[in-house]
């Protein structure tokens, strides 16, 4: 990856905060710290690959070793073809927002947000339909939705909201250890 391109999808750490989060046992609120990361990309394919797997090794960090994190990476890609073939149209000019929190107990949430003018996504076909097999395209929104927990769309497509639960059985209960080294910076 160039160096241009690392400036670009520089990962930046908030400050470590509490956060009101849902205790799956109980249903009532609790205070959790969490992690986040702010990143803008180039509307270039190209820096998927080397993006995703980036964050992935961040996100890691917060989940049990054996979870299923291979279903975040795949929302997450198919977020950002979206995001960069779909809404922005591969435009250079254009740029793809991506916010990352990860909680000590391991929940993500990651929002990915194009500047494309947005589509509706209730009526995106249903690929599984047998109408609807044979196309090339439009699996997408329906593999993120199979393979997250929760998911919401906000300014008609063009932010998508992804949320995956907390392991279960997660033992990583503790401060999490990051060394992001020279590849972070703290937010201002």
């Amino acid at each position: 990856m160039s160096e241009e391109m690392k400036a670009e999808c520089q990962l930046e750490t908030e400050d470590m905060i509490r956060a009101q989060v849902a205790s799956p046992a109980t249903g009532s609120l609790r205070s959790a710290p969490f992690v986040g990361l702010r990143n803008i990309l180039p509307s270039d394919v190209d820096i998927i690959s080397p993006f995703v797997e980036q964050l992935m090794r961040f996100i890691s960090r917060f989940r049990m070793a054996g979870g299923n994190d291979v279903e975040i990476e795949v929302a997450l890609r198919e977020a950002l073809v979206n995001a960069i073939v779909h809404g922005n149209e591969e435009d250079p000019n254009k740029f793809v927002y991506v916010k990352c929190r990860c909680t000590r107990d391991g929940e993500v949430s990651i929002t990915v947000e194009d500047e494309g003018n947005g589509f509706e996504h209730e009526t995106v076909p249903d690929p599984t339909s047998p109408d609807n097999r044979l196309r090339s395209n439009g699996r997408g929104i329906h593999l993120i939705r199979m393979l997250m927990d929760e998911v919401d769309f906000e300014q008609r497509g063009s932010v998508v909201h992804m949320r995956k639960r907390a392991n279960v059985g997660s033992d990583k209960a503790g401060t999490p250890s990051i060394d992001l080294g020279s590849e972070a910076r703290p937010a201002e």
